[in-house]
C-alpha cells in the first residue's frame, strides 16, 4: 500500500474513535470538558424521587375497560408506563438485547462498515457529536439507528454482522409493530377517536434507534441523554435489566425507572400530545450514566411519513378549540432539531 494511503487510512480510523465514545471511554480517568454538562442540568445535583416509579399496565388482564383506562390515566398523568404481558415471547426479547450488544462490542471499523451502507443514511452510526455542533455539549453514548418499515424496503441496509442481525431484529421490529398497534388503538379509543385513527400515515415509518452508553468515570458531571421529549406518536424501549437510567420528569422531580425483566417502558411523543390536542403528556425524560457497566436499550419510534400532516384530531376540537397547528411531519422534525426542549412554544396556535 503506498505510504499517503496508510495516512489517510489511519486518519479515518482516529476520526472513527474520536467520533464513537466506546472507543475511547477507557482511556479516560475523568470526563472529558465537551462532555461535562452545565451546572442545571448535571444528575448529581437534580433530585430524584425516592420510592415514586412510574404506572405498569398488564396486558394479559382479561377486563378491556380497565387495561384502557389504566393505559389512558398513565398517558395523561406521567406520559409514561411500563407493559407486562405484553405477548413477546421473553426468548426474542433476550436475543434482540444480546445480538445489539454484540454489534455496540465490535471493533470501531467493523461497526462503521455494516452501518454505512446506504448513501442516503436509512441505516447509520454514530455519536452526538455527529449530530451536535461540534463545539455544543456532548452526551455519553453511541447510537445505531436504522428505519424498518414493515414493507422491509430498507433491511439490505441493515448490519450483517452479527450474522443473526437482520432475523433477529426484523422479527422483533415486527412485534414491534404489532404491540404499537394495540397501544394506540387503546388510546384513540380512550380518547373518543376511531380506533384506527392512529394507523396508516401517522405510523408508516417507524425508526429503530440503539443507545449504547459505555461506563462513564464520573456519572455525576455527564448525561447520556438530556431532557427531552422524543418526536414520535409513541415509543417503545426495551431496558437492560438489572440498569436503573432512564428518569422521567414529573411535578419538578425526577422518577426512575426502574427495569422490569421483559417488560416494555411506553412513552407517549409530543405527535401525540398534539392530535389530543394536550390531553396527553409528551413526558420529559434523560439518560444517566454509571461507572460500573456498559448499558444497552433498544427504542421503536412510532412515526409517520414525513408528508403526514400533524393537528390536533377533529373529533377533540368540537368542545374545546385546538390549541396546536398543524404542521407536516418534516416540518415538525425541522423545529425539533433546531429548538429542541424549547419546541413547544413554536407548536402552539397564537
Amino acid at each position: 500500500m503506498h505510504a499517503s494511503h496508510k495516512i489517510i487510512g489511519a486518519q479515518i480510523q482516529e476520526n472513527m474513535d474520536q467520533m464513537l465514545v466506546s472507543s475511547w471511554f477507557h482511556l479516560h480517568s475523568s470526563v472529558p470538558l465537551s462532555y461535562v454538562q452545565p451546572p442545571e442540568s448535571r444528575p448529581g445535583t437534580a433530585v430524584v424521587a425516592s420510592g415514586k416509579t412510574i404506572p405498569v399496565v398488564d396486558l394479559g388482564v382479561h377486563d378491556h375497560v380497565e387495561v384502557l383506562g389504566q393505559i389512558l390515566r398513565a398517558s395523561e398523568q406521567y406520559g409514561f408506563f411500563q407493559v407486562i404481558n405484553h405477548g413477546v415471547c421473553n426468548e426474542l426479547i433476550e436475543d434482540t438485547i444480546n445480538v445489539l450488544k454484540e454489534f455496540h462490542g465490535m471493533p470501531a471499523e467493523e461497526k462503521m462498515r455494516e452501518s454505512s451502507k446506504d448513501p442516503n443514511g436509512s441505516c447509520k452510526l454514530y455519536s452526538s457529536r455527529e449530530i451536535n455542533n461540534k463545539d455544543a455539549i456532548q452526551f455519553w453514548r453511541d447510537t445505531l439507528r436504522h428505519l424498518c418499515p414493515p414493507s422491509r424496503q430498507f433491511i439490505h441496509f441493515w448490519p450483517q454482522k452479527p450474522s443473526t442481525y437482520r432475523e433477529v431484529v426484523e422479527r422483533y421490529t415486527e412485534e414491534m409493530r404489532k404491540l404499537g398497534v394495540k397501544i394506540l388503538e387503546v388510546l384513540c379509543e380512550g380518547l373518543g377517536l376511531d380506533r384506527e385513527y392512529c394507523n396508516g400515515g401517522l405510523s408508516e415509518s417507524p425508526l429503530l434507534l440503539t443507545h449504547h452508553y459505555p461506563p462513564c468515570p464520573e456519572p455525576s458531571l455527564t448525561l447520556g441523554a438530556p431532557k427531552h421529549r422524543d418526536p414520535t406518536l409513541l415509543t417503545i424501549l426495551l431496558q437492560e435489566k438489572d440498569i436503573n437510567a432512564l428518569q422521567v420528569f414529573k411535578d419538578g422531580e425526577w422518577i426512575g425507572v426502574e427495569p422490569i425483566p421483559n417488560a416494555f417502558v411506553v412513552n407517549i411523543g409530543l405527535l401525540l400530545q398534539i392530535i389530543s390536542n394536550g390531553r396527553l403528556i409528551g413526558a420529559e425524560h434523560r439518560v444517566v450514566t454509571n461507572c460500573e457497566r456498559a448499558r444497552t436499550t433498544v427504542a421503536y419510534f412510532i412515526r409517520p411519513t414525513n408528508e403526514t400532516i400533524i393537528e390536533p384530531a377533529k373529533a377533540l376540537t368540537t368542545l374545546h378549540p385546538p390549541i396546536y397547528k398543524s404542521i407536516t411531519y418534516s416540518d415538525f422534525l425541522t423545529i425539533f432539531m433546531t429548538k429542541g426542549p424549547d419546541i413547544e412554544p413554536q407548536l402552539l396556535l397564537p
